[in-house]
């Protein structure tokens, strides 16, 4: 487990809370998935989430655009809600910045997160603001779904498929250009846009919710193996996964000098990468003609399929090794 993970069941268990999916009343689940649903009655379910982006943690003031910042803090707080099948329908911002961020720093982030506030089709309902050492925002998502057609990452059994969305490990490999101070070099633009300016699947969520086409669902954020790991721990299940058919990036050639060339792979980045903001879903092998209707099925890709055992495997040729989970956690990051 994550150290992360251990954190927040920690502070689930101290402070009087729902860990886990017990749920009563207008609750019907609490902390333990990628967002909380409420069920206050007619014919939708309300699901809610919240997200932090902070710099120097999720983001860097000097080399990302402002823009970025902006844009991507809202969308990879709605990938929550879509990680559930919820339409995103508004969201309330706390925002601390230094004085110095109130001018053209903070015009650009308004700008960007207005871009993708329509691209969602959501509205800022209010918040809060306030002066800090460095840039702080807090954003917290509603979204709207079906009464009782929110999806979860605890429904998968034994001979599901598991597929995912989208190239994997684009976000990072985007992250390692930023690092690199490539941002700005012609011809990347493709390269570095799921890492400034994530997509998110929001039509597909939508359409599993309604056909219950799939038995687990959650989003990539924290990387593939992180993520997985969670999904097989909520449903009490193992995976095997298929090396040779993960959708890795493509890494281009010559793309960092030798000196600065970083040390991975595009099966690392794949595996590993964290900020994809993709889907991680697990479908009956009986539904697969049913997903076949989903809008934007072409991005799909099966990779492997849930197993009786509570271990995750990395299939490879003639070899079966344990799949750690190596994603991004902050309380580990060097």
């Amino acid at each position: 487990m994550h150290k992360e993970d251990q954190l927040v069941e920690r502070i689930a268990r101290k402070v009087p809370s729902i860990l886990g999916h017990r749920a009563s009343g207008v609750l019907r689940l609490g902390i333990g998935d990628d967002s909380a649903i409420l069920s206050p009655g007619g014919r939708s379910d309300w699901v809610l989430s919240c997200d932090a982006f902070l710099e120097g943690v999720h983001f860097l003031a000097k080399a990302h655009p402002p823009d970025s910042v902006g844009y991507k803090s809202l969308v990879r707080a709605a990938s929550d809600l879509v990680a559930m099948g919820a339409s995103p329908r508004y969201f309330l911002m706390t925002l601390a910045l230094p004085a110095s961020r109130i001018g053209t720093w903070l015009d650009a982030f308004l700008a960007g997160m207005a871009r993708a506030a329509r691209y969602l089709g959501m509205r800022l309902i209010g918040g809060d603001t306030t002066k800090s050492r460095s840039v702080s925002i807090s954003i917290t998502v509603l979204g709207e779904v079906s009464r009782e057609r929110a999806l979860n990452r605890s429904g998968a059994r034994p001979g599901d498929l598991i597929y995912v969305t989208g190239k994997l490990g684009r976000a990072q490999l985007g992250l390692e250009l930023v690092r690199a101070n490539l941002v700005r070099r012609s011809g990347l633009q493709d390269v570095l846009r799921q890492h400034l300016y994530p997509r998110i699947p929001v039509k597909l969520g939508e359409w599993l919710a309604r056909s219950q086409a799939a038995s687990a669902i959650m989003d990539i954020s924290d990387g593939l193996s992180t993520d997985l790991a969670r999904l097989c721990s909520a449903s009490r299940v193992g995976a095997r996964i298929e090396a040779d058919r993960l959708p890795c990036v493509a890494v281009p050639a010559n793309l960092f000098r030798e000196a600065t060339k970083p040390k991975f792979s595009a099966l690392q980045l794949a595996l590993h990468g964290g900020d994809d903001y993709g889907l991680l879903l697990t479908v009956l092998p009986q539904r697969t003609k049913t997903l076949q209707r989903a809008p934007g099925f072409s991005s799909l890709t099966c990779i492997g399929q849930i197993t009786s055992g509570r271990k995750i495997l990395l299939i490879g040729g003639d070899s079966a090794k344990p799949l750690a989970a190596r994603g991004w956690d902050p309380f580990t990051r060097k």
